[in-house]
Order: C-alpha cells, then sequence, then structure tokens
C-alpha cells in the first residue's frame, strides 16, 4: 500500500467513525501520514537533505 491509499484510507475511516475517541486516533494517524508524505515530497524534490548533518 502507498503512503497516498494509505491516507485515502484514513480518510474514509474518518468520515465513518462514530467514536469520539477512535475518530481522535484516526485524525493523528492522518497527520502522521500526511507529514512523512510530506518529507518524502520534499526529499524527492531536493528540498531537504534525508541524512543527518553530522
Amino acid at each position: 500500500m502507498t503512503i497516498e491509499q494509505h491516507i485515502e484510507e484514513l480518510r474514509a475511516e474518518l468520515g465513518s467513525a462514530c467514536d469520539a475517541a477512535e475518530r481522535r486516533q484516526i485524525e493523528a494517524e492522518l497527520q502522521l501520514a500526511q507529514a512523512d508524505l510530506a518529507v518524502m515530497l520534499a526529499e524527492q524534490e531536493g528540498a531537504i537533505e534525508a541524512e543527518p548533518p553530522f
């Protein structure tokens, strides 16, 4: 599964979540997945270095 597919699944789950605790958990997972995608895209574009500076 790609990160994009994972994000889409989380969005679908979020839309059908009834419980507030479950909704918060899915929202947190969605934010992490979106952040991972942003980092991956930035690395591909050369905007950031994947290696630590030391």
